[in-house]
């Protein structure tokens, strides 16, 4: 499924592009398969079909020229572009490309109980209470201020021109918003499933997404 979603402003076709965002989500683990909240406490490794899926990304975009790649500190994202990694293309691992923390929620079985909790406080974070948490979790707000930090770090090497960032799927939403200047409330309008893409452009004043939950590369 590809689309494009504007940025803050109109887009003109004139605007260079100074930068450009390739934004994945790591590849399947046994935990997502089984449907369990995972979050930044479960360090978890891919399975086989997210071997798979790494595989058939770097397939299709190997030829790409990343000047640098991003991950969060879970390892799940490094083993999802370990091949990219593997060419000798530079990489930093960053705090603020972690999952979200789910707190008390994390890898307890997908129960009614638990599905309810998690909608409940989905439903919170919808209505704009985006400081509420589970025990022991981080809130939508607590994800922004250290990932506007890892942007911050990101953003500061204009040198790097084609930039790959592997990182998870609640905290790819948020990321999303912050690029867009979009509320934290409008997270739910970014899909996603494992080693998805969003392509994100920056021409020096706003960016803009080109590339839109883009799963092409897994068929």
């Amino acid at each position: 499924m590809t689309n494009k979603i504007s940025g803050i402003k109109n887009k003109s076709v004139e605007s260079p592009v100074v930068k450009t965002l390739y934004i994945v989500r790591h590849g399947q683990t046994d935990l997502n398969k089984q449907g369990i909240v995972q979050g930044r406490g479960r360090d978890t490794d891919l399975n086989a079909e997210g071997r798979n899926q790494a595989a058939l990304f770097f397939k299709a975009y190997k030829d790409i020229p990343f000047n640098k790649i991003y991950i969060s500190e879970l390892k799940r994202t490094q083993q999802s572009i370990q091949l990219f990694i593997d060419l000798g293309i530079p990489f930093e691992k960053l705090s603020g490309l972690d999952e979200l923390a789910w707190g008390i929620l994390e890898g307890q079985p997908s129960t009614p109980a638990n599905k309810a909790a998690f909608m409940k406080l989905l439903r919170e974070w919808m209505k704009g209470n985006l400081d509420s948490k589970f025990d022991k979790g981080e809130s939508p707000n607590e994800v922004k201020t250290r990932q506007l930090e890892a942007l911050q770090t990101i953003m500061s090497h204009p040198e790097e021109e084609n930039v790959l960032i592997c990182m998870h799927g609640r905290a790819m939403r948020l990321f999303l918003c912050i690029l867009l200047n979009k509320p934290l409330t409008e997270m739910e309008n970014f899909p996603h499933q494992n080693l998805v893409l969003y392509k994100v452009t920056w021409d020096g004043d706003k960016y803009a997404i080109v590339d839109f939950n883009n799963a092409a590369h897994l068929k």
